[in-house]
């Protein structure tokens, strides 16, 4: 078998006295349609594959074939082929909760987990920062940020080291930059954005700088259009063209041609529909297609093929973007419609979603789907231990991915868990 294949299981059997025959089908896994086809000597029933296989499930059915004496015999048998299903490891925890955080990749295979905010409000920014080793699955302090923060956008720079800019302390937005030195475990000042802004979006430019795009207060409501270079030779931030409009709680995605992608969010006059690029041979911004579907918060990530897959909102539609000719087209729609998830490309092509909530205020998802650009088609898989939002998904060298912190509604997560594909 297949993943959710349909086959159709047929059975035949006689009675020497002509009884007519009674037949009871039991699957251990997958789905049996309700109503069999049977005939006095025959039945037929449909099942359905499951995509995978859990620990210590066996694809196995069994089949009840009784005459009008209640006399019976059992048959047994089983499907091969289904693979194992993916799984979610708790690792060690942090050492302290934290929502709002960002994660990066170290050149070293580790994770750099700054900032965030924790609190049975999740209202208290916090300027600790921790570092991953998949090696071990432990956690390990590392140099505190100078201003704690959350709602910041980190990059790692050309040079290993990791710029951490914007945010939010408290209700204060924030426009100062910091770099981590991996090497020396310590920050250093990057300077001050012309702006302060949370929400931001910050995309590593092939030149080495990195773009710093839109943003806003911390209610959302003071949107700005304005984008900056950071340099890091010089460890100094330039003003560059401004979107063509206001934006924040956008997604911005480097594509093969060297421009930048921005794409959904929210304006100051409500939720965005047009798109735009930023083209840094010349600096300037240009429009570009138009969603059919508002995204907020929204996730967006470059496959394999040079489109971008957007996903966001509650309605569940994902979108493809063409680079070639600047248009959207509608996908497979996801099995659960969310915001606030998070996004991650595995080395299968393929993108995981995790967690997420359907909208503001409601409770968060355990949930964790699939989606594979060859066929177009998302599938639900093993959902997280637990359920979360505001939380961090990096793809580590092993080809797992990492979820850290979150917050589950109420507060801020410590718990830490791995994803690993078969």
């Amino acid at each position: 078998m297949t993943p959710r294949e349909r086959v159709t299981l047929r059975a035949v059997a006689e009675d020497p006295q002509d009884s007519v025959m009674r037949f009871a089908w039991d699957a251990d896994v997958g789905t049996l349609e309700e109503d069999a086809k049977d005939t006095a000597t025959t039945s037929e029933i449909v099942w359905t594959a499951p995509p995978c296989l859990e620990p210590g499930d066996d694809a196995s059915f069994t089949l009840t074939v009784s005459n009008a004496l209640d006399l019976a015999v059992i048959a047994r048998f089983s499907a091969t082929g289904l693979p194992p299903c993916p799984t979610w490891t708790q690792v060690s925890a942090m050492s302290r909760g934290r929502a709002g955080a960002t994660a990066t990749l170290l050149a070293s295979g580790k994770v750099l987990v700054a900032g965030g905010r924790e609190g049975a409000s999740g209202t208290a920014s916090l300027a600790t920062v921790e570092l991953y080793d998949p090696e071990t699955g432990l956690w390990a302090a590392t140099g505190s940020l100078a201003a704690a923060r959350t709602l910041h956008t980190a990059t790692l720079l050309p040079s290993g080291k990791v710029l951490v800019a914007g945010g939010a302390n408290g209700t204060t937005v924030l426009a100062s930059a910091e770099l981590y030195d991996p090497v020396a475990g310590t920050w250093t000042s990057a300077g001050n954005l012309t702006a302060a802004r949370a929400y931001a979006t910050a995309t590593p430019l092939p030149s080495g700088k990195v773009l710093v795009a839109g943003g806003s207060d911390l209610d959302i409501k003071a949107t700005l259009a304005t984008a900056q270079l950071y340099d890091p030779a010089t460890n100094t931030w330039t003003a560059t063209g401004n979107m063509l409009g206001g934006r924040s709680v956008h997604a911005a995605v480097l594509l093969a041609s060297g421009k930048v992608l921005v794409v959904g969010g929210l304006g100051n006059s409500g939720v965005l529909y047009p798109t735009e690029l930023y083209d840094p041979a010349t600096g300037t911004w240009t429009a570009t297609g138009t969603l059919s579907s508002y995204r907020v918060a929204v996730e967006a990530t470059l496959l394999h093929t040079g489109s971008v897959l957007v996903t966001s909102d509650n309605s569940a539609q994902a979108e493809l973007y063409d680079p070639a000719t600047g248009l959207w087209s509608r996908t497979a729609r996801m099995v659960t419609g969310s915001q606030f998830h998070r996004a991650t490309l595995l080395p299968s092509g393929q993108v995981l979603v995790t967690g997420g909530q359907a909208v503001n205020g409601d409770a968060p998802l355990a949930r964790a789907e699939i989606y594979d650009p060859p066929t177009g088609t998302w599938a639900a898989t093993t959902p997280l231990r637990r359920a979360r939002i505001f939380h961090t998904a990096t793809l580590l060298p092993s080809g797992k991915v990492l979820v850290t912190g979150g917050d589950n509604g109420t507060t801020p997560l410590s718990v830490a868990e791995v994803f690993s594909m078969p």
